[in-house]
């Protein structure tokens, strides 16, 4: 094993030392009606995810991976199977409940943003503290921190719509990470946004990994954005099956 991946090794379990479960899936099965017929989108999966661990899913285009982000989140139901995280089964909870849990517990990143257009910047970031409760003031000076590990913070009073879409892309970034959550989701985090930038998102998640045991989910396209991760896993046929360890 070369001097770089024995280090990328000892990092991976260094950071998962608690060998905590943060993420649990079993048995994971989706099936949609489509007309006179039933698609089955996901078949049977099963995943763990320790805390501090960072987990790639790669797949063709229609092969289920925004699909299971849903399940993994809570934004869908499974039509068989379970899904824990941190140890709590989200099956479990109701829908008053299971929206408490996902803002304290769940940040999510969309490929497509979904920014509110009548706020600026800084009040995206801080509107996940903002719905716990926490005041507007101390909500804000924590996004505002977030905003600029992620480069973005010269932007903070700009709307959406003044904004590209590499600058978008970082917000929704600040936002995911803004409550500080057990497990983040991540739908082509860096898709619009260039190469240093995507260094330095990169290298944010590999601080929150060390230093906070978050775990990561990342949904992806791009090979060396996967490469980057712990784990790489490839979604077939409704299945994931395991496709490579970093180091």
């Amino acid at each position: 094993m070369s001097d770089s991946a024995t280090a990328n090794h000892e990092s991976l379990l260094q950071r998962t030392a608690s060998g905590r479960v943060m993420l649990a899936c079993r048995d994971l099965t989706r099936v949609y009606r489509e007309g006179p017929q039933d698609v089955t989108v996901l078949d049977g999966l099963s995943l763990e995810v320790r805390a501090g661990e960072r987990v790639a899913v790669v797949g063709s285009s229609g092969s289920g991976k925004t699909t299971l982000l849903n399940l993994l989140g809570g934004l869908d139901r499974p039509t068989r199977g379970e899904v824990s995280i941190a140890g709590e089964s989200l099956l479990e909870l109701g829908e008053a409940a299971l929206g408490r849990f996902r803002n304290r517990h769940i940040g999510f990143v969309y490929q497509f943003h979904h920014l509110l257009a009548e706020f600026t910047a800084l009040e995206n970031a801080a509107l996940p503290l903002i719905v716990r409760g926490q005041r507007k003031k101390a909500a804000e000076a924590r996004a505002r921190e977030l905003l600029v590990k992620v480069g973005i913070e010269h932007r903070a009073d700009h709307k959406p719509g003044e904004l590209s879409g590499g600058e978008r892309q970082r917000v929704a970034i600040a936002r995911a990470l803004v409550t500080d959550p057990s497990l983040v989701l991540m739908d082509e985090p860096t898709g619009n946004l260039d190469q240093a930038t995507a260094a330095s998102i990169l290298a944010l998640m590999d601080e929150l990994a060390r230093t906070t045991e978050c775990a990561f989910v990342v949904v992806t396209h791009d090979p060396s954005l996967a490469a980057h991760q712990d784990r790489v896993m490839r979604l077939d046929g409704g299945r994931l099956t395991e496709q490579g360890e970093r180091g």
